[in-house]
């Protein structure tokens, strides 16, 4: 089943009944933790320049109350 959706689920399964239900955030947190040059941490303007162009052309539709 190695390399197939349902061994990818079952793999998903073991890991989370191993190593808790947090397991993918927990080892996604240590990567991103990890890095310490280029990109978003090295310069905030340029994420927060980003952030606000992605939220202006957001496909999502508008919420109506």
């Amino acid at each position: 089943m190695a390399g197939t959706i349902k061994g990818g689920k079952a793999a998903a399964t073991t890991n989370k009944t191993r190593y808790g239900s947090d397991f993918y955030a927990k080892i996604g947190a240590k990567g991103g933790k990890k890095g310490r040059t280029g990109g978003f941490f090295a310069n905030r303007e340029l994420a927060r320049e980003a952030g606000r162009q992605g939220g202006r052309i957001s496909r999502r539709t508008k919420k109506t109350v």
